[in-house]
């Protein structure tokens, strides 16, 4: 009885664990699904570069999409926005935003750039571009902001430091009179303004044949965990010498 028990108790959590595993599995396949749709979809926009508005930013039917804006406006009078723990080519720095008010729309968040961090952690003093400018770049939903916890966002010297993107916080904090368009420009690297950038989508996340990779891995285990479960159920057990006691579970 406490054999058979024993071995309920095993299949139980074996299943358990193999459903575990093979639930992270299917997760990272979709991750990598999702991830290489993004890559496919912003690399059409890439070649075609079909101009749009910077209007379009605003668009709620285009949220999630890729699109290439340009459009003309001024910089909003606000500090920067400084994104913390940004990497680039193995250094760590921060990624530079700023408001910006086009001739037709609403407020825009601008991606300038990446700028590295000394060890002291000063942060850059982001300099204003003043007057009339044209913009051009890819307009992209903001940095994925992980999970949310405390403001996001906190006051500095130099400006705002930002630990994730939110862009109802932010137009809260600097009291910007409309919301933010839920999708941020990216410049293109051929403007002379702004620092440090590319146009690459997943430089602080993984890429997609990482998550197959893990996938690979949790699978892997899965089949691990059976092949255990099922070695341990049929193994034969040796037989004991006549002079040894009784174990436990022969009482």
């Amino acid at each position: 009885m406490k054999r058979g028990l024993r071995f309920v108790l095993l299949w139980l959590l074996a299943l358990a664990t193999i459903a575990l595993f093979t639930s992270l599995g299917f997760w990272q396949l979709r991750r990598a699904v999702e991830k290489q749709s993004m890559l496919d979809a912003a690399a059409e926009v890439l070649t075609s570069r079909d101009v749009h508005p910077l209007a379009t930013a605003a668009d709620p039917a285009r949220v999630e999409a890729y699109d290439w804006a340009v459009g003309s406006g001024r910089f909003a009078a606000h500090p920067a926005l400084l994104l913390d723990n940004q990497q680039r080519n193995g250094r760590v720095g921060v990624r530079a935003y700023r408001i910006f008010l086009p001739d037709h729309g609403g407020p825009l968040l601008v991606d300038l750039g990446w700028l590295p961090l000394p060890g002291d952690r000063t942060l850059p003093e982001i300099a204003r571009h003043d007057g009339r400018i044209e913009l051009r770049g890819l307009l992209a939903p903001p940095p994925s902001t992980g999970i949310s916890l405390g403001r996001g966002l906190m006051r500095s010297r130099e400006g705002w430091l930002l630990t994730r993107v939110d862009m109802d916080a932010i137009a809260r904090e600097l009291g910007l009179p409309a919301a933010l368009a839920p999708r941020v420009l990216r410049l293109d690297p051929g403007m002379p303004l702004g620092f440090e950038r590319d146009l690459e989508l997943l430089a602080n996340t993984l890429p997609p044949d990482k998550h197959r990779g893990y996938a690979l891995q949790w699978f892997g285990l899965a089949l691990t965990v059976l092949i255990t479960a099922l070695i341990l159920t049929f193994r034969r057990p040796r037989p004991r010498h006549p002079d040894l006691p009784p174990t436990e579970a022969e009482r």
